[in-house]
């Protein structure tokens, strides 16, 4: 199917004729035709629609140009590396109604580098990975039914109370020989390997110091003398849980298609002086500017610092004092580093930001 029609005009017969031909498409490979996703440049795959919204959307809003490989339609990605097994268990098929494809193998090629000192439970997590849900079931293995049971857990914040009792009816439902374990304890264990570590470690109760490297043995502050621990000793007083960045980096590159989408910005962005990414930004050109060996490179990564709720001098009347503190990846194409409402904001305030600084600029002229 020719794609040129993405480019052309909207008001162009061309682009009439493509657009039907891409929802005719949407909809035939989609599950439900009242839930497709839309690649307008508005809801840039962030929402789902009905297959007369689409065409509209389409027709008024434009289409990602970079869209040219319709993979969240159901069209299979050229040059996919065709892994073991992976025909049976993992299918390369997008699924573009409910869920993204099990990439089991993928995972498990790209945990093996980390799972070289604990051979056990690599070999654990290939059992898993190969061994049927049930007798004669060939579309999920053990491994990817609770990745993708836990994926819905983690997206839709289930408590691991309501997980276990879902995991606890389903196993009754299938048949007496399946996999599936029954609590989330059991189905914790079985992913841990795939997930990467992390690092729990004592603060000082006023925020002068963390108890690491030279502090860690100490029991007490050496800058305000507070103790680190609460009445017991056992109880720290204040605790940062802290997940390494430098091996889930790594890990996001060794995966064929994560890699791919690291250097979207560079490879598949569209540049014709339209702002929907944080790479079209003049912040973004300005680094570029000033460091351009490391511009230059478009495998390095550009990373946010975002937090929420902070209270750090106690003005708000919530006691509760849970800081996360997020590094957002911009490498990545706009559907996977931002929600569709954060990017309308951010264009929002860029703009505001501009015209600000245009009506300055005449104000000194």
């Amino acid at each position: 199917m020719d794609r040129k029609w993405i480019s052309a005009n909207r008001l162009s017969k061309e682009y009439e004729i493509g657009v039907k031909e891409f929802v005719e498409f949407a909809v035939k490979n989609a599950k439900d035709p009242n839930r497709v996703v839309c690649p307008c440049l508005k809801c840039c795959f962030g929402k789902r629609v009905r297959e007369d919204e689409l065409e509209g959307h389409l027709v008024c809003n434009g289409i990602d140009q970079s869209y040219t490989c319709w993979i969240r339609h159901g069209e299979k990605k050229k040059g996919n590396i065709n892994f073991e097994n992976s025909s049976t268990y993992a299918s390369t098929d997008f699924d573009t109604d409910t869920y993204e494809p099990d990439r089991v193998d993928e995972i498990a090629k790209a945990v093996e580098e980390d799972l070289r000192d604990c051979p056990k439970m690599f070999e654990s997590l290939l059992s898993d990975a190969e061994k049927e849900l049930y007798n004669g079931c060939t579309k999920f293995t053990r491994l990817s039914a609770i990745l993708k049971l836990y994926n819905l857990k983690a997206s839709n914040g289930w408590s691991d109370k309501s997980f276990t009792e879902l995991l606890t009816l389903i196993k009754d439902m299938l048949p007496d020989d399946n996999e599936l374990p029954s609590r989330t304890y059991e189905a914790k264990r079985i992913l841990c390997s795939i997930g990467m570590s992390y690092e729990r470690i004592h603060a000082c109760p006023n925020d002068c110091i963390l108890f690491r490297n030279e502090y860690e043995l100490l029991k007490a502050c050496p800058k305000c003398n507070v103790s680190r621990y609460k009445k017991k000793e056992s109880t720290p007083a204040k605790v940062v849980w802290y997940f390494p960045i430098i091996p889930r980096f790594r890990r996001m590159y060794r995966s064929e298609e994560d890699s791919k989408h690291l250097t979207w910005h560079a490879d598949e962005r569209i540049r014709d002086g339209m702002f929907r990414h944080p790479a079209d930004s003049p912040q973004w050109a300005k680094i570029d500017h000033e460091y351009p060996e490391f511009g230059i490179e478009s495998r390095n990564l550009r990373l946010a610092l975002s937090t929420d709720g902070m209270n750090p001098h106690g003005l708000q009347s919530i006691s509760h004092s849970t800081w996360p503190v997020i590094l957002v990846i911009y490498n990545l194409p706009p559907w996977l580093c931002m929600k569709h409402q954060i990017k309308h904001t951010a264009i929002t305030k860029w703009c505001q930001a501009n015209i600000l600084d245009g009506e300055q600029k005449i104000e000194n002229e």
